[in-house]
């Protein structure tokens, strides 16, 4: 007869008090999405290790081990999860405690309006609070653009990085702020992507750095 394995009371309390973390976007965040493996990193050497990142999708092979369940959904418009209410299951599943969002690159690839990107991250926010009336969000200005099938990209980014910062004050609130981050500045496509659009290591890593302040002040917070 197998003898059962209770675990330890420290082992619960630790699992019980550490902050939820969702990584929320389309393939930047998730096809591999090593920013988030560089995060994570970062954090353990910080000696923050009271978190546990959720997600309904895997880890994903950055070239080390590190806790990568997301929700970085390859091919996602931000509007299209918005309008098809795809996020409150993906919420329900994981219970994130903290929101990491960056998204709108598809949108923009396919010409969507910026005020209706917009309108569909206000929706998105809503949702989020509806699981957790406390939620904090971090927003990302997303990171430059220029793939060579889009020319007009990189000024659409510009637009919705503009809009952005001037939608996310009206939306925070005391008890579920949002913060934005600035994911755009510094990041160059030409030595930071393979492609124009998503991040190879040196990307990752300068995302990993444009989360990490915002990240800790909303874990300690």
């Amino acid at each position: 007869m197998k003898t059962a394995v209770t675990a330890a009371p420290s082992d619960i309390a630790e699992r019980q008090s550490a902050v939820r973390i969702m990584a929320f976007g389309d393939s930047i965040t998730g096809s591999p999405g090593c920013w988030r493996a560089y995060l994570w990193q970062k954090l353990q050497q910080a000696g923050i290790k009271n978190t546990d990142f959720v997600g309904t999708l895997g880890t994903q092979n950055c070239g080390f081990q590190y806790d990568g369940e997301n929700e970085g959904h390859a091919g996602f418009q931000a509007i299209n999860i918005a309008n098809q209410n795809q996020l409150p299951g993906w919420l329900s599943s994981t219970k994130p405690d903290i929101v990491l969002m960056h998204l709108g690159t598809n949108d923009i690839w396919s010409n969507r309006a910026t005020a209706d990107i917009v309108t569909a991250f206000s929706k998105l926010v809503d949702q989020m609070r509806a699981s957790k009336p406390t939620m904090k969000i971090i927003v990302a200005k997303i990171i430059p653009m220029n793939p060579s099938n889009c020319a007009q990209c990189g000024s659409r980014v510009i637009a919705l990085n503009n809009a952005i910062g001037s939608w996310a004050p009206g939306k925070s609130m005391a008890n579920s702020p949002i913060t934005v981050i600035d994911a755009w500045s510094g990041f160059s496509t030409g030595s930071m992507t393979g492609d124009g659009v998503h991040p190879n290591d040196v990307g990752s890593k300068k995302l990993a750095e444009s989360w990490y302040p915002a990240l800790v002040n909303a874990i300690k917070g």
